[in-house]
């Protein structure tokens, strides 16, 4: 479930960063590369070509949309043959007119997806294969990608998708909530036992204070079971996946936390039915302890909501009695319309290198631009890359760091590994979505009803997609 992955534009460029970012449209372009991580140099000649793309900042975001139309110049000044449309859209996705777009054939020639939106956009046809375009010389950073984030984009050994951001959960805490309670903020909860105990001492602060927040509503519920339920070693549905496999002990156990941390700790509040962004709220009011989230929460708390970098860290997704032994991971991509032509696809290829992939520069890793214009630098995401590109990141990142890096420190170590979303995850989620609710607002829930009756559920939306 990725609908609180709001971009966060960063982009500055360099003559060398647009030599390198050039491309050629012919198929005799030439395939030499800089040193510097960018794609092919400009062919001579090769045919005008316009491509259109959206994920591009809204009005209502004047900063990020200005780096964005600048960075779209620099690139078409470097590409002369290429001309970018920018299509407006925040967030990047919402669901049902994504859907609608697919249906009826109107996403642009590049457009934004999640990683779990990968089978509906092949099953309508509406995805080109892009194997043959995307090379070490058209994305010099391929081989560095983590294994799983490039797999997401795949099926039966072709390739429809380039990896934008990749993200997985822990548990964003408020530092000054946890030294006001006498708590050590270097050391957040690892265990739903350790969220337990300081999550109540939290409480105990008063004024308006919870502990502890999750999601019940707008599909977001079923997301945090589900990263919940890979945090205990569960999963979501049987290996063939046909079938739910929520059921069980480790099912009945996240909904029998959440209870009690509800009813008995009385440490989560008795508003309820929160769904993204609601406890965003919270936690930059400083009325919030703690709440599982991926890092770039923060990034939006500080830029929309007023918060301060200083005032959050990080651990891992709480396991039970152990550490975790897995997290949700997700993240987003674009894909390339089926209709596209060929010289529509290289455009496309390397105007999403430029934007994303160059280290040091573009929307995601110009960190010194991102500092600059009052953006937060130092949350641990993408994670993406593995390696020298990792390495280069990590250390681009440090160096303009606006926040104390340290405080992640306890989430990077734990190092949980990555658990894909399932499939067909948004309707999963929806009926999640009925037992987080009920398990957060009656206080005579019982968790083996609940999970029988979302068995069910779940069971009817694997058959009705075979």
């Amino acid at each position: 479930m990725t609908i609180e992955r709001l971009t966060s534009h960063r982009v500055r460029r360099t003559t060398s960063v647009l030599l390198a970012a050039s491309i050629g449209l012919t198929a005799a372009a030439c395939g030499s590369t800089s040193s510097n991580g960018g794609g092919n140099k400009p062919a001579a000649g090769g045919g005008k070509v316009t491509i259109s793309i959206d994920c591009a900042p809204p009005t209502s975001k004047p900063i990020p949309r200005q780096q964005w139309f600048d960075d779209i110049a620099s690139f078409e000044k470097a590409n002369p043959n290429v001309t970018v449309k920018s299509i407006d859209t925040f967030p990047c996705e919402t669901p049902a007119l994504f859907t609608a777009a697919l249906q009826g054939k109107t996403e642009p020639n590049v457009f934004y997806t999640y990683f779990t939106d990968r089978q509906q956009v092949l099953n309508s046809g509406q995805a080109a294969d892009i194997t043959s375009y995307v090379t070490p010389a058209t994305v010099p950073v391929l081989s560095d990608f983590q294994p799983s984030v490039l797999d997401s984009q795949k099926q039966d050994g072709k390739l429809y998708g380039i990896p934008r951001s990749n993200y997985t959960m822990g548990m964003i805490i408020n530092r000054k909530l946890f030294q006001q309670a006498g708590l050590n903020p270097d050391n957040p909860p690892t265990t739903w036992a350790d969220v337990e105990k300081d999550a109540q001492a939290i409480s105990k602060l008063g004024n308006g204070i919870n502990g502890y927040g999750d999601y019940s509503a707008g599909n977001n519920g079923g997301w945090h079971f589900t990263a919940e339920m890979y945090a205990l070693g569960g999963t979501m549905v049987s290996a063939d996946g046909k079938k739910a496999a929520f059921n069980n002990d480790q099912g009945k156990a996240i909904l029998t936390n959440l209870h009690k941390l509800r009813f008995a700790d009385n440490a989560m509040g008795s508003t309820q039915l929160f769904k993204w962004g609601d406890l965003q709220k919270q936690m930059a009011a400083g009325k919030l302890g703690m709440y599982i989230a991926a890092p770039d929460d923060i990034t939006y708390m500080v830029q929309t909501l007023g918060a301060k970098y200083e005032d959050y860290g990080m651990g891992p997704i709480p396991g039970d009695g152990g550490p975790a032994k897995g997290t949700l991971a997700g993240g987003d991509d674009y894909m390339f319309n089926v209709k596209d032509t060929p010289d529509q696809i290289k455009a496309g290829v390397a105007l999403v290198n430029y934007l994303y992939l160059v280290m040091g520069s573009g929307v995601t890793f110009d960190y010194a631009r991102a500092k600059a214009s009052g953006q937060a630098v130092g949350i641990p995401e993408p994670e993406m890359f593995q390696g020298a590109t990792l390495a280069k990141d990590n250390a681009l990142k440090a160096a303009s760091a606006t926040m104390p890096v340290t405080s992640f420190s306890p989430f990077i170590s734990a190092s949980v590994p990555g658990v894909t979303e399932p499939a067909n995850a948004q309707a999963i989620y929806k009926v999640l979505d009925t037992a987080m609710a009920s398990a957060l607002t009656d206080p005579n829930a019982d968790p083996a009803k609940l999970l029988a009756t979302a068995e069910t559920q779940v069971n009817q939306v694997l058959a009705n997609a075979q």
